[in-house]
């Protein structure tokens, strides 16, 4: 996998709309103003948006052939070191045709989003290029009064640091709480709450390492059967990420994206499985028990390391995992460590 250089400060980020454009709609577009002033003051970035990023919802989606535009210049410009994704959205696979992988793959740099940008992570993948499941410009960076400390330290930790050895621990405090993207609450901050459960382990047991490959779950069957789909070979060896979006799939959903996963012979290859926490914990122990039954009861994969309630995706708050990037279970101390570097100096 070809690593992009870390961030430092003065870095240039572009600010891409690749699935849903509410950015640019005129009652969200102060989420744009909020994130870009925290990336210029607490991170020492300078934002720069691509040409039809903030140009609205109902643009967006009617042009995916420019969202794919934004994001091939936003590679090619040389000044750009890094790009963040707007949020997410369910259409992502439209820009598909439009995507020229050698473009990807001659010009690394940071990319980052979740949700339905795991189709864009899976395109970087085919690339060969390493990218970053984390933060969104319109959630995390945009967040009314305050960002989430766990959230800022994985971005400086991950994205401006070397990661070798680096562990992603539970966060101690999560929310539940949900403040409407009305400009008026912008002084409405979401309360915290003591996370008792931390990692749990659903079963497996000692050391296992593999490359993190993955993303949101729900937006796996639109990329499944097309080119940017991971191949038999590149799940080999992988720590499958699994995650949920706040439509919070039924558990009936998640049994049965992970039979498609066992009918297409991935679980049996995989070094181990993290899920991210439910939003709200709903579903909490549904999710739970879906997981075991196709992994464990049907397909008699017992022994395969299974970590939940990890904070990433959908989860408040949130960290990064970086694709193709070796990475340990150990399921007797409960850490995740990052063996490798994500990034070069």
């Amino acid at each position: 996998m070809i690593k992009p250089r870390r961030l430092k400060s003065g870095d240039k980020i572009a600010i891409v709309s690749l699935s849903w454009g509410g950015l640019g709609d005129e009652a969200l577009i102060h989420k744009y103003y909020i994130a870009k002033q925290r990336l210029e003051r607490d991170f020492g970035l300078e934002v720069v948006t691509m040409p039809h990023s903030l140009k609205g919802s109902e643009f967006v989606s009617e042009h995916p052939e420019l969202r794919a535009e934004d994001l091939m210049k936003a590679f090619e410009d040389k000044s750009i070191a890094g790009i963040f994704c707007a949020i997410g959205g369910d259409d992502t696979i439209r820009t598909l045709p439009y995507i020229d992988f050698d473009i990807i793959r001659s010009n690394p740099k940071i990319f980052m989003g979740y949700s339905d940008t795991t189709i864009n992570h899976f395109m970087m993948y085919k690339a060969g290029l390493v990218s970053f499941y984390g933060p969104s410009i319109m959630c995390e960076f945009g967040e009314y009064v305050n960002m989430f400390e766990y959230t800022k330290s994985a971005i400086q930790n991950v994205l401006f640091q070397d990661t070798t050895n680096y562990s992603i621990t539970s966060s101690p405090e999560w929310s539940s709480d949900f403040v409407s993207w009305e400009e008026s609450n912008i002084n409405i901050s979401k309360k915290l709450q003591p996370d008792n459960h931390g990692y749990e382990i659903l079963q497996g047991s000692g050391v296992v390492e593999g490359h993190l490959l993955g993303g949101c779950i729900d937006v796996f069957m639109m990329a499944n059967g097309t080119e940017i789909w991971p191949t038999i070979d590149e799940w080999t060896d992988a720590i499958l990420f699994i995650e949920t979006s706040e439509d919070k799939p039924s558990p009936y959903f998640i049994k049965w994206t992970l039979r498609n996963l066992a009918a297409q012979g991935i679980l049996k290859v995989i070094k181990g499985i993290i899920v991210g926490k439910p939003q709200g914990e709903v579903y909490y122990e549904e999710y739970k028990e879906a997981i075991t039954q196709v992994v464990s009861q049907e397909e008699g994969l017992t022994n395969l390391p299974i970590f939940y309630n990890v904070n990433i995706g959908h989860a408040m708050p949130i960290g990064i995992l970086p694709y193709g990037i070796n990475t340990e279970l150990n399921c007797e101390n409960k850490t995740i460590t990052l063996l490798d570097s994500a990034t070069v100096k």
